[in-house]
């Protein structure tokens, strides 16, 4: 079986409502688990189609749907994305050490 890996961008915005601070510290651990933290609430990294399943479970759980949102934008490979840093450039999406 060939498992395939998704580039993939994760964005969340998370309420300072009803316990916000706590339901953020969740959701960043959450994100951590498989995903780079390149800025802020964004986060980036190659999953396969598994993983972005159990990382959607384990999210669920913990957003709020009148509160909070998520976005996964998600792309066969990170190569067909052009990104372009403004301001001060973060390599922590670097693979290079």
């Amino acid at each position: 079986m060939v498992v395939i890996g998704l580039y993939v961008i994760l964005v969340y915005d998370i309420s300072n409502e009803e316990n916000g601070p706590k339901t953020w510290r969740r959701v960043f651990k959450i994100c951590k688990k498989y995903l780079t933290h390149i800025q802020d609430s964004v986060f980036e990294g190659e999953l396969s189609e598994s993983q972005i399943f159990k990382l959607k479970g384990e999210l669920k759980k913990h957003l709020r749907t009148d509160l909070d949102s998520c976005i996964i934008f998600k792309s066969r490979n990170e190569k067909w994305l052009d990104k372009e840093f403004w301001g001060r450039e973060d390599n922590a999406t670097s693979n290079f050490l």
